[in-house]
């Protein structure tokens, strides 16, 4: 029972009590008594007012006063047998009380040695119990294993004794079998035999023939190492001629080579100046090619200057001034033909499209201006001038329109 069963069994003795007609005393009086005897706490107001219930705060405490009082007043055990003295009757009492207690102390303490005792051996008992337990389960678990294997072993048995009738069945007929092979074995080591000596004879025929092969080999190798000792006495003396004019062959191949040397640097001599004629014609074609082109420009300016001499350089210019600008008609300028064409310049743009650069053509004597971008033409003329006032103006008229 727990301490708050404690509590509640205290109340219900109050209040059966106080059914009864108890008085508050009372009442407190053994709420004390249970408080300090029974549950081993000390009274306090608080506790015996939470048990009973009733009573003031000024109260309690006397009634607590007064149960400490009858405590002491209980304590103090009074000896009146004897001749003993009033005084020492006190003093009697108190000691018989102290050892009262003390044997009271005495006996809880062996209480409590001997129920700790028995606990030990109650845990003790209850941990032989578990190994008891745990022992027979692995028992009943053995017992299981040995039931297990013993039913193996016993069909293991069965299997085995039917395989050894078997193998007893199996062994007769291969005994009947090992017989007729050892029959058949037997007839054969006799043919064997007979083989044997054959081949014995034929091997002692054999021998006798390598013996006199041997003998043979031996004269004809001594015949053939005699032949070969001549042929190389043969040899050295064939070849001694021959090693002086391969000497001389050295000589004449080291003198080769020397003028091989030469003549490889007779050629690269040649090559280099063969390179350096070559770097020469090369300077010399470009020196021609600009010679060349030199000549082109200056037959070009001679042609110019044989074409302004018939008309003087300002009159040219005037008409060419007329022409571009458009005042001269097309008989006018048929009239002047060629005269004024050295004084006339092409346009290094087309009038028209302003990206071509116009190309002039001669063909039978007749002169036409081109653009390749626009395909702006002038048309065939009689002249360059003429040409060149076509192609300008008909891109203003175009233009203009």
């Amino acid at each position: 029972m727990n301490l708050d069963q404690e509590r509640q069994a205290i109340r219900e003795e109050l209040k059966s009590l106080r059914e009864s007609g108890a008085r508050r005393q009372d009442l407190s009086l053994h709420a004390c008594k249970r408080l300090f005897f029974d549950l081993g706490i000390r009274p306090s107001m608080a506790a015996v007012r939470d048990l009973t219930q009733t009573g003031s705060a000024s109260d309690i405490p006397k009634d607590i006063d007064s149960f400490w009082e009858r405590i002491r007043s209980t304590s103090q055990t009074r000896v009146g047998a004897g001749a003993i003295p009033e005084a020492l009757e006190a003093r009697a009492g108190e000691l018989l009380g102290a050892l009262f207690d003390e044997a009271l102390n005495q006996a809880r303490a062996t209480l409590d040695t001997e129920r700790s005792e028995m606990h030990a051996e109650l845990a003790a008992a209850k941990q032989a119990v578990r190994e008891a337990e745990i022992r027979r389960e692995a028992s009943d678990e053995a017992v299981q294993r040995s039931e297990d294997r013993a039913q193996a072993a016993s069909e293991r048995i069965r299997a085995l004794e039917a395989g050894i009738a078997a193998a007893n069945t199996h062994g007769a007929v291969h005994h009947e079998g090992l017989q007729t092979a050892v029959r058949r074995l037997e007839a054969e080591n006799e043919t064997l035999q007979k083989r044997l000596d054959t081949e014995q004879s034929t091997n002692a025929a054999l021998r006798d023939r390598i013996d006199a092969l041997h003998v043979e080999m031996r004269q004809s190798t001594e015949h053939y190492a005699q032949q070969i000792k001549d042929a190389i006495a043969e040899a050295e003396r064939r070849v001694k001629p021959m090693l002086v004019e391969l000497d001389s062959l050295r000589s004449m191949a080291a003198t080769y080579q020397a003028g091989v040397r030469d003549n490889s640097r007779k050629e690269f001599d040649f090559i280099q100046q063969l390179a350096a004629a070559k770097a020469r014609g090369d300077r010399l074609d470009a020196q021609l090619r600009e010679q060349s082109d030199e000549i082109d420009r200056l037959t070009q300016e001679t042609v110019q200057l044989h074409a302004q001499q018939g008309i003087d350089a300002n009159v040219g210019g005037l008409l060419w001034s007329l022409a571009s600008a458009g005042r001269l008609s097309a008989g006018e300028l048929a009239r002047i033909g060629t005269a004024a064409d050295g004084h006339v310049a092409l346009p290094l743009h087309c009038p028209k499209c302003s990206e071509g650069e116009p190309e002039l053509s001669q063909v039978d004597h007749r002169y036409e201006l081109f653009c390749p971008e626009c395909e702006h033409t002038s048309g065939p003329g009689d002249s360059r001038l003429e040409a060149v006032t076509r192609f300008i103006s008909a891109a203003i008229d175009t233009s203009a329109a």
